[in-house]
């Protein structure tokens, strides 16, 4: 079972093109904040970041955001999250967002949404943190992305257990659940066999 006092919400910095991502950012940085989870974010104050924000301060939740100083100096810093750290680069941004959360959550999103989402499944997959990695499918959005998570797995470049770790949920309330049930594959017996085939 994990203890999921601190969720990192990993999301896009545009609004996209379908309302129903902004609505549905906004409804889970509060649905978040009911739950006595506090939001970790990228620390902008637009976009789906700006709305997951907003939703949790708007239920009196907390909200930790963390911008590199670059982004600040473009005032696209959130001025009314609880706190807000300031990083000198975006590699410092996300682990100190890593650092901080028991769990993430992935919306829609680009490049950046995309490659703080594998980075921290890499992590997981390596054993560096053991923290449940959760995608909220709104609209089906992610849908060719578990489509091609299940092809890597079945060519044969990343072990069905670990293809597992990706939690997929239409709902923000069966993603919690399934996140606060999550238990991490066991990192052992996979680097023994990884040997062993090597072997």
């Amino acid at each position: 079972m994990s203890n999921l006092h601190r969720i990192c919400i990993y999301c896009g910095s545009s609004p996209g093109n379908d309302p129903t991502h902004r609505a549905a950012a906004r409804a889970l940085g509060g649905f978040l904040a009911r739950e006595g989870i506090t939001v970790v974010y990228g620390g902008g104050n637009v976009g789906l970041m700006g709305a997951v924000a907003d939703g949790a301060l708007a239920e009196g939740g907390k909200v930790i955001g963390v911008i590199p100083q670059s982004l600040l100096e473009k005032e696209l810093g959130h001025r009314g999250v609880t706190e807000l750290h300031v990083t000198s680069s975006m590699h410092e941004r996300k682990q100190m967002m890593v650092d901080l959360s028991d769990g993430f959550i992935a919306l829609p999103g680009g490049f950046g949404t995309l490659d703080e989402l594998f980075e921290t499944l890499t992590w997981l997959q390596l054993g560096f943190h053991h923290k449940p990695v959760g995608l909220l499918n709104i609209g089906g959005f992610f849908d060719g992305l578990t489509t091609f998570i299940t092809h890597m797995s079945t060519a044969g470049f990343l072990k069905p257990e670990h293809a597992d770790c990706v939690l997929v949920e239409s709902e923000a309330e069966k993603l919690l659940a399934r996140m606060r049930s999550f238990q991490p594959p066991d990192l052992g017996k996979w680097i023994e066999k990884l040997v062993a085939d090597a072997r």
